[in-house]
Protein backbone atom coordinates (compact mmCIF):
# COMPACT_ATOMS: atom_id res chain seq x y z
CA UNK A 1 0.00 0.00 0.00
CA UNK A 2 0.97 3.16 -0.96
CA UNK A 3 0.06 6.59 1.02
CA UNK A 4 0.64 9.65 -0.41
CA UNK A 5 -0.64 13.13 -1.42
CA UNK A 6 -2.29 12.90 -5.77
CA UNK A 7 -0.34 15.76 -7.16
CA UNK A 8 3.63 17.24 -5.74
CA UNK A 9 3.33 21.17 -5.05
CA UNK A 10 4.03 22.45 -8.05
CA UNK A 11 0.45 20.63 -9.33
CA UNK A 12 2.49 17.41 -10.95
CA UNK A 13 1.08 14.47 -10.89
CA UNK A 14 2.49 11.82 -8.51
CA UNK A 15 0.47 8.77 -10.19
CA UNK A 16 2.62 8.76 -13.29
CA UNK A 17 3.55 5.50 -15.81
CA UNK A 18 6.61 4.71 -14.64
CA UNK A 19 8.58 5.29 -11.43
CA UNK A 20 11.39 7.62 -12.04
CA UNK A 21 13.08 7.33 -8.03
CA UNK A 22 14.83 4.45 -7.05
CA UNK A 23 12.88 1.46 -6.68
CA UNK A 24 13.02 -0.56 -3.55
CA UNK A 25 10.79 -2.72 -4.97
CA UNK A 26 9.10 -3.16 -8.81
CA UNK A 27 5.72 -3.91 -8.97
CA UNK A 28 4.81 -4.96 -5.38
CA UNK A 29 2.21 -2.00 -4.75
CA UNK A 30 -1.67 -3.73 -4.51
CA UNK A 31 -3.61 -0.33 -3.49
CA UNK A 32 -2.47 3.64 -3.65
CA UNK A 33 -4.55 5.91 -1.41
CA UNK A 34 -4.17 9.46 -2.26
CA UNK A 35 -5.94 12.95 -1.03
CA UNK A 36 -7.96 12.74 -3.58
CA UNK A 37 -9.28 8.71 -4.18
CA UNK A 38 -8.01 4.93 -3.93
CA UNK A 39 -6.96 2.71 -6.39
CA UNK A 40 -6.47 -1.05 -6.36
CA UNK A 41 -5.44 -3.74 -8.56
CA UNK A 42 -6.53 -7.64 -7.44
CA UNK A 43 -2.97 -8.81 -8.58
CA UNK A 44 0.19 -7.46 -10.06
CA UNK A 45 -1.12 -8.38 -13.77
CA UNK A 46 -4.59 -6.43 -13.88
CA UNK A 47 -4.98 -2.42 -14.22
CA UNK A 48 -5.37 -0.12 -10.97
CA UNK A 49 -8.65 0.39 -10.70
CA UNK A 50 -10.32 3.69 -9.56
CA UNK A 51 -12.29 1.98 -6.81
CA UNK A 52 -12.94 5.21 -3.92
CA UNK A 53 -13.58 8.88 -4.15
CA UNK A 54 -12.85 11.76 -1.59
CA UNK A 55 -15.64 13.69 -0.39
CA UNK A 56 -16.44 16.04 -3.06
CA UNK A 57 -13.85 14.94 -5.47
CA UNK A 58 -15.17 14.10 -8.92
CA UNK A 59 -13.77 11.49 -11.58
CA UNK A 60 -12.88 14.35 -13.78
CA UNK A 61 -10.56 15.91 -11.15
CA UNK A 62 -9.15 12.66 -10.74
CA UNK A 63 -8.46 12.01 -14.65
CA UNK A 64 -6.93 15.63 -14.81
CA UNK A 65 -4.58 15.08 -11.91
CA UNK A 66 -3.41 11.20 -12.71
CA UNK A 67 -1.10 10.45 -15.85
CA UNK A 68 -0.84 6.55 -15.33
CA UNK A 69 -3.35 4.59 -17.50
CA UNK A 70 -5.91 3.44 -14.87
CA UNK A 71 -9.37 1.65 -15.28
CA UNK A 72 -12.57 3.90 -13.63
Amino acid sequence: IVVMEHASKNGDPKFIPECTLPLTGQNVVDMIITDLCVFHRPDHDSAFKLIELAPDVTREQVRDKTSAQYEE
